[in-house]
């Protein structure tokens, strides 16, 4: 090939080059982006028929349980849900929380009140998930229903597929 004819080629390809690098500049530019959490609003306290069960550990005596209807996937990444603890002596624990995949970390937003009321989490910044803990329910919802192989459910139907699956 000619010397004229290959400047004439990476002439005509240069634009494309320089897109193409321009598009990861703006890749790495989102990717910087600091993280803003959504507001989360508040579900409609649990209801016994909305209960999916999910198993958290073999040495656990009490049941776990998630409220289908409080199941959201929001547009900043955090899966937002009720959970409900039935312990072995008889207390009932409700709260709703925020789990994220990316980071390994969930909050508490509310705690649930035998009356049908929510009342603010006192605590609500971020954890960091207990992974070595076989007794930590956020663990295993991490693992097994919500973040499967560290990568976020799409939405709230995906998330609740995953639920009934793994009770079967």
């Amino acid at each position: 090939m000619a010397p004229m004819k290959k400047l004439l080629m990476f002439a005509m390809c240069f634009p494309l080059l320089a897109h193409a690098e321009w598009g990861d500049v703006e890749r790495d530019f989102e990717a910087d982006k600091p993280w803003v959490e959504a507001e989360a609003q508040l579900p409609a306290y649990p209801t016994a028929e909305n209960l999916l069960p999910f198993r958290v550990s073999p040495v656990s005596r009490n049941r776990y349980y998630i409220d289908s209807t409080s199941i959201s996937v929001g547009g900043d990444g955090v899966i937002r849900y009720t959970v409900v603890i039935d312990a072995a002596g008889g207390a009932k624990n409700v709260s709703f929380e925020g789990l994220r995949c990316e980071s390994g970390e969930y909050r508490s937003y509310a705690h649930g009140h035998p009356d049908g009321t929510w009342s603010k989490a006192r605590s609500a910044g971020w954890v960091a998930i207990k992974f070595r803990s076989s007794l930590s329910y956020q663990k295993a919802l991490f693992e097994e229903h919500f973040c499967p192989d560290g990568l976020s459910v799409r939405n709230s139907q995906e998330a609740i597929t995953r639920l009934r699956q793994a009770a079967r």
